[in-house]
């Protein structure tokens, strides 16, 4: 079959590292028929059509990659979801909780257990700590060549979790020398450092010698970056509409509590000014008339009343939790490869081994004490004994002369526990899988063909322990209780040793909060070749089977019984432990190429899986390719494809949460569910949330179709366009409140009340299949590339993605809602509507460069109750979050024997995040800018060395 120049050209189409690499593009051009990422026939290389995106591993290291986490949030085709460790290093809730230690990817923001990972071709064990998508952190990048990703659904290939697309990282084979690389990435403001150091050796040809042997070993190690470390995270801007909503500060806010009497109330009902109406609560010394003010102790400021429409507050002091949080998480990297591979005959057999063991440690804000009956009750309030009363005492009843009587109670308070360190959780992920394989030729019925056959087992085993900051809760309320404790402190005091002592042996650090493994046990096998010949070419054809078992264990609390002292604000998991599920997967598939003409050939494919659980399902597939000129081709594809709810949705247990936020009104009493304290009914209230799983769900299945256009006028230019449209149906959701309170007449019945009264007293959020949701975008790319005079080779190109159309529906019933493209959401994919990455390179002798743009257009914030219910207008305020667009640089040089350097900037321009609403008054995480779209670090200077002993 004959390769045509422009079938080449089909798969550099959005090349994800902006590079065109021509004479890597010319080398691979060979007339050997391949397997190629989406197809399990073997054709001539890049012949096919669907857009594949082809990532060297020169084109990594030009750009200082070394992780996959990196290299995902380069991809335009990726989402922009809570899929990276920078999303999850605060407090977490919902589906996101238990994904400690964690990266995903998220093609087309179809979720990360939406989009398939692959490792040459072939399945990894899913994250042992949620089981249901891949870690990235496990990938070996050092030993990876390339990274192919297929931008279509391929469930009639692979199976379960291809809707997105599929990510395959293909490691180096046939590989002879040894070889050394270190790398740095060391920013210009302080934090953040990351650095790795690999060794490469490859002994054997396979081609003359018929063994090669390959090992890999990679240490790598990103340093923590810490919310203080960085100016833009200030959460304490109440003139541009953000501001926090907590008032656990390291100078505690005294409170009024119906759990007993207390200084500022005995009945619960906090105290009024002179003649006023107002009952305060949460009220600071600092804020008081004649007070040292809240911004006189670090990191803290004026809690903002009229922003979050509680008026009870105007006394109150807040403190910025987002500066506590770690930006960038720091995670330690140690992974290895080995893999032997053997001709016999025409026969390859091989054996690979691959190792990784990932330590994340996620440290935020310290723990806050606050009063209630299951953790600080009365016994836990500040004494009349206590060192600092009088001074509290004098000074509140100077402003409430009303609470004089009440002199000698105790105080109840809010307080944040600066003592007791930063809340650290620090897990560790050792994952691995063993691989055994032979691919050659097969003779049947007189015709020759190629097989493949694998059988593997692959594991991640995941443990998370507390560190520092968190505290044993009835040791902690005793201590507190005894008064030597001092939650008062002002400006320059600090805990007396005996204070410090108490706090410390509270501490509950080293107890291991909850593990988690999944293993997987895979047999495949696949037959392809030529069935016969048509006039316009031959008939290729594959067939092949996938049996798997997936196996899931999640642990709670390991302690004894009779030592599971509670420990305050711990998230054990002890109602989502899992002995041991596990389920079988039987699938066939089959898929045949038929050259209709010359210029246009079809390809069909279906897959039948067979589940333990659930039964079968059927995803069919069908794509062409068009070429009616040499310099023009048509391709698309229309495919069915399905994914299989994870072990946790299955069968986790009921967990409930408080709902501490200040945005939600009951939409019983307040159609919306938008909080106007002005509004009888509007005021906010705070339900108990139930999450957990649903044995009785089905898979989620999506119907999707992409057309597109390729144009090569001539061989220094090349533009293509790619449209494409996911519509999921079933799908396996965990709505949001917000969703929920949009859609409250199809969601009555998960509202749930008191029978008698009608009060609002808890939501369910469990997982159900409901609803639908469409995406719609396209794809575009263009390249320059030429050659001057001098012999120096250049090319400029542009890759970028266009986000259409972006919404969902609650349930069938239910209309579709408000367009989510360049719209905020707190959770799931932020819908950028333009994202791009554009570049130029140049070569000359043994330089060559690369500048690169990077741009994420902005969209419309978060906005908090007080602007939203029109109470109050920020001075500053914009309804618009920024672009984002930085511009990175690197330089390689070969002209030293054996060593190549390369060095880079990253972020030349130093921008910062820009401005984003992303704070949660239910969790207290986030802050002012939004890690799902920004890199924290600023500028940063890279240095990669690579030397060849032999």
């Amino acid at each position: 079959m004959k390769l045509k120049r422009l079938a080449q050209l089909m798969a550099l189409m959005g090349v994800a590292a902006p590079i065109v690499a021509q004479a890597q593009a010319q080398a691979e051009a060979s007339m050997q028929r391949v397997e190629i990422t989406g197809s399990s026939i073997k054709r001539i290389a890049k012949e096919g059509a669907l857009p594949v995106e082809i990532i060297s591993r020169k084109q990594l290291e030009d750009q200082g990659i070394v992780t996959a986490e990196q290299l995902i949030a380069t991809l335009n085709v990726n989402g922009n979801g809570s899929d990276n460790l920078a999303s999850n290093a605060d407090v977490t809730s919902g589906a996101q909780r238990g994904n400690n230690g964690a990266s995903s990817a998220n093609l087309r923001g179809q979720g990360a257990d939406s989009t398939l990972v692959l490792l040459n071709g072939r399945r990894v064990a899913t994250h042992g700590m949620k089981g249901s998508a891949v870690d990235l952190n496990s990938i070996p990048m050092a030993a990876v060549e390339r990274v192919e990703v297929l931008k279509d659904g391929a469930s009639a290939v692979y199976g379960t979790d291809a809707i997105g697309g599929v990510i395959n990282f293909i490691l180096r084979k046939n590989y002879k020398g040894l070889e050394a690389q270190a790398f740095t990435d060391v920013a210009e403001e302080s934090g953040g450092e990351i650095g790795r150091a690999t060794l490469t050796g490859g002994w054997g040809d396979l081609d003359t010698q018929g063994w090669n042997v390959l090992v890999t070993a990679a240490h790598s190690e990103n340093k923590a970056l810490r919310g203080n470390q960085r100016d833009f995270v200030n959460t304490f801007q109440p003139n541009r509409g953000v501001s926090v909503d907590t008032r656990g500060t390291p100078h505690a806010n005294i409170f009024a509590t119906t759990l007993g009497p207390s200084l500022l109330s005995r009945t619960g009902t906090g105290p009024t000014l002179p003649g006023g109406g107002v009952a305060y609560n949460g009220v600071s010394l600092l804020d008081l008339p004649g007070g040292a003010g809240c911004n006189s102790i670090d990191g803290m400021d004026v809690y903002d009343e009229k922003l979050w429409d509680t008026p009870s507050a105007g006394y109150g002091c807040a403190w910025d939790t987002g500066r506590a949080a770690v930006l960038q998480q720091p995670v330690k990297n140690t992974n290895a490869l080995a893999r032997a591979t053997f001709n016999v005959g025409e026969h390859q057999l091989f054996a690979e081994a691959v190792g990784s063991r990932v330590e994340v440690a996620k440290r935020f804000s310290p723990n806050q004490v606050s009063p209630s009956a299951s953790t600080f009750g009365p016994t836990s309030f500040y004494p009349s004994t206590g060192a600092a009363y009088d001074r509290v005492y004098n000074d509140l009843v100077k402003v409430f002369p009303g609470i004089s009587a009440n002199y000698g109670l105790p105080i109840a308070y809010r307080w944040r526990c600066m003592e007791c360190g930063n809340r650290e959780i620090e897990t560790e992920t050792k994952a691995g899988r063993v691989l055994v394989g032979a691919d050659g030729p097969l003779t049947l019925f007189g015709k020759r063909y190629d097989y493949r056959v694998g059988l593997s087992r692959a594991f991640s085993e995941s443990d998370s322990t507390l560190g520092t900051g968190f505290n044993y809760t009835k040791p902690l309320a005793d201590a507190l209780g005894t008064g030597i404790i001092n939650p008062f402190l002002m400006a320059g005091e600090t805990q007396s040793q005996a204070a410090l002592d108490l706090i410390a042996s509270t501490s509950a650090a080293g107890v291991v909060l909850y593990g988690g493994t999944s293993t997987m046990t895979q047999l495949d096998g696949a037959i392809s070749g030529e069935l016969f010949n048509l006039p316009a070419g031959p008939v290729l054809a594959a067939v092949g089977i996938d049996l798997r078992r997936e196996e899931y264990k999640f642990n709670g609390d390991e302690r004894s019984i009779a030592d599971r002292r509670a420990i305050l604000n711990a998230p054990f998991d002890d109602v989502n432990a899992l002995e041991k599920v596990k389920r079988d997967i039987k699938a066939i598939y089959a898929e045949v190429l038929v050259p209709v003409t010359k210029d246009l050939e079809l390809t069909f494919a279906i897959r039948r899986d067979d589940y333990t659980g659930f039964g079968t399902t059927t995803n069919p597939k069908v794509s062409f390719r068009y070429q009616p000129f040499a310099s023009l081709m048509f391709r698309g594809s229309y495919n069915e494809s399905f994914r299989a709810p994870s072990f946790n949705q299955l069968f986790n247990g009921i967990t409930i949460s408080p709902y501490a936020g200040k945005d939600l009104a009951d939409p019983a009493t307040c159609p919306g569910g938008k909080v106007d304290s002005t509004r009888p009914g509007c005021e906010s209230v705070n339900p108990e949330t139930l999450t957990g799983g649903r044995p009785e769900l089905g898979p989620e299945t999506a119907k999707q179709g992409s057309i597109g256009v390729v144009f090569e006028p001539t061989n220094f230019f090349s533009a293509s366009a790619d449209l494409w449209e996911i519509r999921k149906e079933n799908t396996i959701d965990s709505f949001n409140l917000a969703t929920m309170l949009e859609n409250y007449e199809y969601f009555q019945s998960s509202f749930l009340r008191d029978s008698a009264t009608g009060q609002l007293l808890g939501v369910d959020q469990r997982w159900l299949n409901t609803g639908e949701r469409i995406t719609r975008g396209v794809e575009v790319g263009a390249r320059f590339n030429g050659k001057f005079s001098t012999g120096a080779v250049w090319s400029v190109g542009l890759d970028g993605s266009r986000l259409l159309e972006k919404k969902s529906r609650a349930t069938t019933d239910a209309p579709f809602g408000e367009s989510e493209v360049g719209r905020f959401l707190f959770t799931g994919d932020l819908g950028l509507k333009w994202k791009h990455s554009a570049y130029a390179t140049y070569k000359y002798g043994n330089w060559s460069g690369m500048l690169q743009n990077i741009y994420r257009s902005g969209y419309d914030d978060q906005v908090l109750p007080g602007v939203a219910s029109g109470r109050v207008t920020p001075s500053n305020y914009s309804s618009k979050v920024d672009d984002y667009s930085i511009f990175n640089l690197s330089v390689n040089y070969t002209g030293f024997q054996n060593l190549t350097l390369t060095a880079g900037v990253k972020n030349m321009f130093d921008e910062d995040p820009p401005f984003a609403i992303t704070y949660d008054s239910n969790t207290g995480a986030g802050s002012s800018w939004e890690p799902r779209v920004a890199d924290p670090r600023g500028r940063s200077f890279t240095l990669m060395a690579n030397y060849k002993f032999f």
